[in-house]
C-alpha cells in the first residue's frame, strides 16, 4: 500500500514538472515573440523620420501632415503592453497612409532613388512586423489555452502563469497595410 501511495505521488510530481515546464516554454517563447516584434518596430522608428525629412525637402509646407506622422510614430515608441502599442501602431499607419497620399501630389518626390528606396524598406519590414505579429499571436494563442485547459489551469494558478495579450492592430489599420509603391501609372 505504501509503495502503491509513493508511486502515485511520484506521477503526480511528474505530471505537475512537465505542466510547469511546457507553461514555462510556452512562457519564454511568448517574450521571444515579443522581443522580435520589439526589434521590427524600432526599425521601423528609425526609418520613419528619415522618410520625414526626405517628404519635407518637397513638400515642407505640408507640415501638419509631417508633425502627424512625428507624433504618432512618439506615441507608439512609448506606448507600453501589446494593446496599447497595437493602438498606437494603428494610429501611426494610419499617419504614414496620409504621408504616402500626400508624396502621391509630389511627383518629383517619387523620383527621387532614396525615397523609392526609403518605401521599398519600409514595406519589407510592414512585413517582417506582420510576420512576428501572427507569431506572437499564435504563440500567445497556445499559452492562453494551456493556462485555460485542466489540469494545466491548477499549475498555472499554483504558479501565477497569467493570460497574455494579443497584439492586434486596430479595425482600420489591419484592413489596409500602408501604401509603398508609388510608381507612376502607364499613360
Amino acid at each position: 500500500m505504501g509503495i502503491l501511495v509513493l508511486v502515485v505521488l511520484l506521477a503526480l510530481i511528474v505530471i505537475v514538472v512537465g505542466i510547469y515546464n511546457s507553461l514555462v516554454r510556452l512562457r519564454v517563447q511568448a517574450d521571444n515573440a515579443w522581443a522580435d516584434i520589439d526589434v521590427q518596430l524600432k526599425r521601423r522608428y528609425d526609418l520613419i523620420p528619415n522618410v520625414v525629412e526626405t517628404v519635407k525637402g518637397y513638400a515642407g509646407h505640408e507640415k501638419s501632415t509631417l508633425e502627424a506622422v512625428i507624433n504618432a510614430r512618439n506615441r507608439a515608441m512609448s506606448a507600453q503592453g501589446p494593446a496599447a502599442k497595437a493602438e498606437a501602431e494603428g494610429m501611426l499607419t494610419q499617419a504614414l497612409k496620409s504621408l504616402f497620399a500626400l508624396a502621391e501630389a509630389y511627383p518629383q518626390l517619387r523620383a527621387v532613388e532614396s525615397f523609392t528606396q526609403l518605401q521599398g524598406t519600409l514595406g519589407q519590414m510592414e512585413e517582417a512586423i506582420q510576420n512576428a505579429r501572427r507569431y506572437y499571436n499564435a504563440v500567445v494563442r497556445d499559452l492562453n489555452t494551456k493556462i485555460a485547459q485542466f489540469p494545466s489551469n491548477l499549475v498555472a494558478g499554483l504558479f501565477g502563469f497569467k493570460d497574455r495579450e494579443f497584439f492586434e492592430l486596430t479595425a482600420a489599420a489591419a484592413r489596409e497595410a500602408p501604401k509603398v509603391s508609388f510608381e507612376t501609372p502607364a499613360r
